[in-house]
């Protein structure tokens, strides 16, 4: 399954690194990618979308589900 995200706060490399690990931590995830000049992340696995919104909040960034697919 896909679940892209949309992502608010990103403003470097730092940040995309700092997103891409938080949600390369949620149980379920097996890859990611973030694009922080687009403000988004694909996610591929089977995580709870919840815990990876979480994760991202934790580092102080918001994100909103764009669009699941699986």
């Amino acid at each position: 399954m896909s679940i892209e995200l949309s992502i608010t706060g990103m403003s470097c490399t730092h940040c995309e690194r700092a997103v891409q690990q938080a949600l390369a931590g949620v149980a379920g995830v097996e890859k990611v990618q973030v694009d922080q000049p687009a403000g988004r992340a694909t996610v591929e696995g089977n995580p709870d979308v919840h815990a990876l919104v979480a994760a991202v909040a934790e580092e102080g960034y918001q994100a909103v589900v764009a669009s699941p697919a699986g």
